[in-house]
């Protein structure tokens, strides 16, 4: 299985475009390539294969075996490759993901794609909808604790996949690896959920740190920088347009009042190219 290596501001994947559908068992393969002791090492594993809704179709495979709806960061990954691979001549690419279509629009400087703009669509607010197990049409600044009693208040973002967005005063006094496993797992999240904690600078800066579902912690998460933005807005600590910075660098994000679709704008990196022995 020939694949490339890529990232999105550190959060890597392991790309794949030689298959019509994904292969038998693709759990096994995926938490095998991701291993970091003994596979490629990797946040998740990607396929890019054909669409009959757009001109390519993404699925995405966490570290742990369990397909995501959609990554963001993984999304730029794919319009660089698609691009740089010769897959397509166009700079504006639509991708079927299990969260709906998206466009990318594709920055290309010297013949190869340095930057991405993805619509990632509307966010989904309703607590079903998010899915949460509560009621009502947004969870916003929601108690919630910790099995070890550490109280915080979340609010609830869908970008296609789940998000606990939780703002707090000092990133530094949040212990990531202790309280993260236990939001993603609470009992309110019927389908775990991604939990990014954020301090907020200014209202169009912030810093976000992220627990992704699946994957543990993670150096960047494209749909979980749209969704602070989202839960910003929603909780007043943020204008609609935010530099959001992630431990693997900057994300511009776009919450548009005009079509009320959130815009994500970074980079991609092609790391390099080899074959896995199935």
């Amino acid at each position: 299985m020939k694949f490339t290596k890529m990232h999105g501001l550190g959060n890597d994947f392991a790309v794949v475009a030689e298959f019509l559908s994904i292969p038998e068992q693709v759990a096994t393969v995926a938490k095998n390539v991701c291993d970091r002791h003994f596979g490629v090492g990797a946040d998740g594993l990607v396929f890019i294969l054909p669409s009959e809704q757009a001109d390519f179709r993404m699925r995405i495979f966490n570290a742990d075996g369990t397909e995501s709806e959609q990554c963001g960061n993984a999304v730029r990954c794919v319009g660089k490759y698609l691009y740089d691979s010769g897959m397509t001549t166009a700079t504006q690419v639509t991708l079927q993901t299990g969260a709906g279509l998206q466009t990318l629009d594709l920055v290309v400087e010297n013949g190869v794609v340095t930057r991405v703009t993805v619509d990632m669509g509307e966010p989904k607010l309703a607590a079903a909808e998010v899915p949460t197990t509560l009621v009502g049409e947004q969870v916003v600044q929601h108690p919630i604790e910790t099995q070890s009693g550490q109280p915080y208040k979340f609010t609830a973002v869908s970008m296609g996949n789940p998000h606990a967005v939780i703002f707090v005063e000092a990133l530094e006094e949040v212990d990531l690896h202790h309280v993260g496993p236990q939001i993603e797992t609470h009992a309110y999240f019927p389908r775990k959920t991604n939990v990014e904690f954020v301090e907020v600078h200014t209202p169009t800066d912030v810093t976000m740190h992220v627990w992704e579902r699946g994957c543990g912690e993670t150096l960047a998460c494209g749909s979980g920088a749209c969704s602070v933005v989202v839960a910003g807005v929603l909780t007043g600590h943020t204008e609609r347009e935010v530099t959001v910075h992630l431990k693997g660098g900057d994300l511009q994000i776009v919450w548009s009042a005009a079509d009320n679709r959130v815009y994500m704008t970074g980079p991609a990196v092609k790391v390099y190219e080899a074959t896995w022995l199935l």
